[in-house]
């Protein structure tokens, strides 16, 4: 790794890019002058607010490459947790006092979370299975024992591949889309004519930049992502929930950008032609069919979510069905009731049965 910059370092704080939610803004409160006022107070609250630091990064238990796993201690199996690749990995680690893994180590399980570090120039053409070759694979055989995996959107799609191609003593899948076609027609029509716009320009530089995935998310969800900066003028800045909004949308507003490569496979093969839920994709050279793999498998859907839609998960019949929003379900008021203990009960009985 250089000395440079990492990518999400930015002389401002988002909306990024804030063009296009200023556009939103616009079109979202056309009819009401007052939401416009009111979202736009919020805007400016949050781009005002003080920040807190990050908690320090968790220590090395492995590396692969620029990827590695943050261990966060605790007692009984290992359990890797597997972010997407899109945005920064410590959504499941959002603060000191709203973490999911710092809460799963005294819950008999010992979380090791997967941080994919930046991508290299070298590794523009590295596609969704590459990194699952390159980085995935080798850091669940550098544990020294069999790991579950815990995979969070996309980073559950790619622990379905890692399960199906390493022995793990079980996979359990939190808003992991699988069947592409399960999202909604024009959404993925939506999705298609951005990378088409987008495509040449990130051709050219090896990259997807953050933004173009930050346009596709909103474009998902247009009336949420300005309904969420009103609500945010109402709140009381030093109040628990502004900071955890705060922290909340800095993390949506970073992280790296994916290859080329990787952003390619996601529109081309993954909304374009379904390749996972078709059968088709390949990883490693074989065919990914989650209805082989062998170990216990969990998978947890929102009947809300509107960025990983219910219909797209595998249709394994080992389901909980959660009512919140995409990320709400991971770190919302409501998470550790609905989400964290029922899925650490999962892992941890893992020890037992396995």
């Amino acid at each position: 790794m250089t000395d440079t910059a990492p990518f999400d370092a930015a002389p401002q704080h988002g909306p990024r890019p804030l063009p296009l939610f200023l556009d939103l803004l616009h079109s979202e409160t056309a009819a009401s002058p007052e939401r416009m006022t009111m979202a736009l107070a919020g805007l400016r609250a949050y781009q005002d607010a003080a920040r807190q630091a990050r908690p320090a990064p968790m220590p090395v238990l492995a590396s692969a490459g620029r990827a590695c796993l943050r261990d966060y201690g605790g007692d009984g199996r290992p359990v890797i947790f597997v972010p997407s690749l899109i945005n920064p990995p410590f959504i499941l680690d959002l603060t000191e006092t709203n973490s999911m893994l710092r809460w799963m180590r005294n819950q008999g399980v010992r979380p090791l979370l997967l941080d994919w570090g930046e991508p290299l120039d070298e590794e523009r053409d590295l596609d969704i299975a590459g990194h699952i070759e390159r980085f995935l694979l080798p850091l669940i055989d550098a544990v020294g024992e069999r790991p579950a995996l815990a995979g969070y959107c996309l980073g559950g799609t790619m622990a379905i591949a890692a399960a199906a191609l390493r022995p793990v003593t079980g996979l359990a899948l939190i808003a992991a889309p699988w069947n592409f076609n399960g999202f909604p027609s024009a959404a993925r029509a939506d999705m298609l004519a951005l990378w088409a716009t987008a495509r040449p320009g990130c051709e050219a530089i090896g990259y997807l930049p953050m933004e173009v995935l930050q346009t596709a998310f909103w474009r998902l969800d247009p009336a949420r992502t300005i309904a969420k900066y009103e609500a945010f003028a109402a709140l009381d800045s030093a109040s628990d929930a502004a900071g955890n909004f705060v922290a909340l949308e800095d993390w949506a507003n970073g992280g790296a950008p994916l290859t080329f490569g990787a952003g390619r496979e996601a529109f081309e093969a993954f909304f374009g032609s379904d390749t996972p839920g078709q059968g088709a994709w390949l990883v490693g050279g074989k065919q990914i069919l989650p209805e082989t793999i062998t170990c216990p498998v969990l998978d947890i859907v929102s009947l809300r979510d509107k960025i990983v839609p219910a219909a797209t998960a595998t249709g394994l019949a080992d389901r909980i069905e959660l009512d919140a929003g995409h990320v709400g379900m991971v770190i919302g008021r409501s998470a550790q009731q609905t989400l964290w203990q029922p899925l650490a009960r999962w892992l941890s009985q893992l020890q037992h049965e396995w």
